[in-house]
């Protein structure tokens, strides 16, 4: 044999080795990871797969009514490399195309040229969505045009009914239809649900056959949530808020309106204001819901949670007189204190309190001293949360006692020094209407399942179960010292003709930064008050930044507003006009600036006039 027969035999045996090696490795291929990808094929061919999307639970107020629910709406998606099939390799006339298109934009709200764009742009994709969240009228309208290649796969819109009210309160969902900011962000998970889904056999066809039970796991829909707010009472604070703002020029403002007795949150408003429909319209900073999230100086309005403690402490007396000495007073380490209010001779501390003295207020303060002022600040809550069940609160800021000065005294009697919410305010003036128990502000009353049924009812803490911040009868006495502030003190402006409102003003500078001081012309003016006096059943904190106004003081700017709110919502509380105010006792009436007792008279005649 030749070597060159050797050779081709041995590059025959070669290959043949080589081709049977091959040949196995393919088998042992088709044995193993071959086979996992054939089946997983052949299982994505007959079986299809298909989520089943949770709806999202609702949130209700306290008398039922919808604030956020859910819509199933459609979204429009097409088959571009299906659709120009159809109109080219099948020879369909193109005019026909073109008037299709017209139709399918006028209904979709997009212009014709900008769907052809889409179609050829993507002519070799399966799969474009066209339109999200389409309702069901439009969805009926689009079929009726039978073009090839469009379908529509369900979806679930977020929908506000009341618009922009509560907006603060509810936040708003994003396009992956989860919670930004408020009750939608802090209970996504419980409102969210979990998706289900389902594994369909299919035929040749791609025709569903059947589902087996294994294959079927049913959406856990979300859970509902029952609020504490009332819609109503929630629309006429933002109404009020508003108008306020608006009169004054005013940047931003708050308002809280709460049952001093449950701690149940009525209304939280904030201005400006947004659309959770249109979250995406909105900035951050506007979403911001400052009721509990961004704290300041409150001024005057804190006056009430120093008097309090003091007289319940014996240091002070509702007759005693301070020497206030008219608009100045020199403290011993030489800091000047002046009362805006023009300055009195001499206020009897019932007085102090209603004509909002500075001076008087400094004189209690250098009396009682640092440890006890901060303990009396403390007593009512202030530097702490409220336990609030939304996102972001702030605790506000009072000093630890190490970082008091000489100083502190006196600002901190004025309401400069520390920080607070208004809904921290709230709270602590609640104690003032309920006998000195500090409540627990609540917004949620309830959760439901997904069928309706209440799976949690929250009730209301049992008020003699909640910490004492101040005795009953000092209560008492705080509450009639503070009906006299709108019919002779800082908030006339703010007298109900029909029910008898006790309350506080507060107007605090606001300061430019560390360091620089306090601004001459930049104000918080607020009023913080409960009604009626005979009977409180409701508590406002109705607060003004940046009046821009011939008046900036609390009185003038918030104690209309808040006046104005508090008659509605006794209008639709349907409490009973209050009846004449019971003039301060003979030992206190004797000493009081200016007393004219027929100040208290003709209430009935006024209310019946209203």
């Amino acid at each position: 044999m030749s070597t060159f027969a050797v050779k081709r035999a041995g590059l025959t045996v070669l290959g043949l080795g080589l081709l049977l090696v091959s040949m196995s490795a393919r088998v042992a291929y088709l044995q193993t990871i071959g086979r996992d990808r054939t089946l997983h094929s052949a299982e994505r061919q007959q079986h299809q797969t298909e989520t089943l999307p949770a709806r999202r639970g609702t949130i209700f107020d306290a008398t039922g009514t919808v604030m956020a629910g859910t819509v199933q709406n459609q979204d429009l998606f097409v088959d571009p490399k299906f659709l120009a099939d159809f109109y080219t390799v099948e020879g369909r006339d193109y005019l026909e195309f073109q008037r299709t298109i017209h139709k399918l934009a006028y209904l979709v709200d997009k212009r014709p040229g900008e769907i052809c764009d889409i179609l050829s742009t993507n002519s070799t994709k399966r799969f474009v969505k066209l339109r999200e969240n389409l309702d069901e009228t439009t969805v009926e309208e689009i079929k009726k045009l039978k073009i090839p290649g469009v379908g529509f796969s369900p979806c679930a819109e977020r929908f506000y009914p009341m618009g922009s009210i509560a907006a603060h309160i509810l936040g708003g969902t994003g396009k992956d239809g989860h919670g930004l900011d408020g009750l939608e962000m802090k209970f996504d998970n419980m409102l969210s649900g979990v998706n289900g889904y389902k594994r369909t056999l299919k035929d040749a066809r791609r025709n569903p056959i059947a589902v087996d039970a294994d294959d079927y796991h049913p959406a856990e829909h979300g859970k509902h949530l029952m609020l504490t707010i009332d819609a109503n009472i929630q629309m006429m604070a933002e109404q009020e808020l508003a108008a306020a703002c608006k009169e004054f020029n005013a940047q931003t403002g708050e308002v809280v309106v709460l049952d001093p007795f449950t701690g149940d949150i009525l209304a939280i408003a904030n201005y400006p204001t947004f659309n959770p429909q249109n979250i995406e319209d909105s900035t951050p900073e506007i979403r911001t819901n400052r009721v509990l999230v961004s704290p300041y100086e409150p001024g005057s309005t804190i006056k009430p949670f120093i008097a309090g403690p003091a007289l319940a402490w014996n240091i002070t007396r509702p007759e005693e007189i301070f020497r206030t000495n008219g608009e100045h007073y020199v403290t011993p380490y030489g800091r000047r204190i002046t009362d805006v209010h023009n300055g009195y001779p001499q206020l009897a501390f019932w007085d102090v309190l209603v004509k909002s003295s500075n001076i008087g207020m400094s004189m209690l303060g250098e009396r009682m001293g640092n440890q006890k002022i901060r303990s009396a600040l403390s007593n009512f809550g202030f530097g702490t949360q409220t336990g609030i069940e939304l996102p972001g609160e702030n605790h506000g800021r009072l000093n630890p006692l190490n970082q008091w000065t000489k100083y502190s005294t006196e600002s901190c009697s004025q309401g400069y020094e520390l920080t607070v919410t208004p809904l921290q305010l709230a709270r602590g003036f609640s104690c003032y209407a309920n006998g000195g128990r500090l409540i627990s502000p609540r917004i949620i009353s309830g959760i439901l399942d997904a069928e309706g049924n209440t799976i949690n009812r929250q009730r209301a803490t049992d008020i003699n179960l909640l910490p004492q911040s101040i005795d009953p009868t000092t209560a008492l006495l705080v509450r009639r010292i503070l009906a006299d502030v709108p019919i002779r003190g800082t908030a006339m402006k703010a007298r109900s003709k029909t029910w008898n409102i006790f309350g506080k003003t507060g107007t605090a500078h606001i300061s430019e930064g560390p360091g620089k001081g306090y601004s001459a012309t930049l104000f918080n003016s607020s009023f913080i008050a409960g009604c009626p006096v005979e009977d409180p059943r409701i508590i406002v904190a109705f607060v003004i930044h940046k009046p821009h106004a011939e008046s900036h003081y609390g009185g003038a700017v918030a104690g209309p507003g808040a006046s104005r709110l508090i008659e509605r919502c006794m209008a639709y509380m349907q409490v009973p006009p209050s009846p004449d105010l019971t003039p301060p006792p003979p030992q206190v009436a004797a000493k009081l600036h200016n007393y004219n007792p027929s100040v208290y008279q003709n209430r009935t005649t006024a209310s019946a006039n209203h």
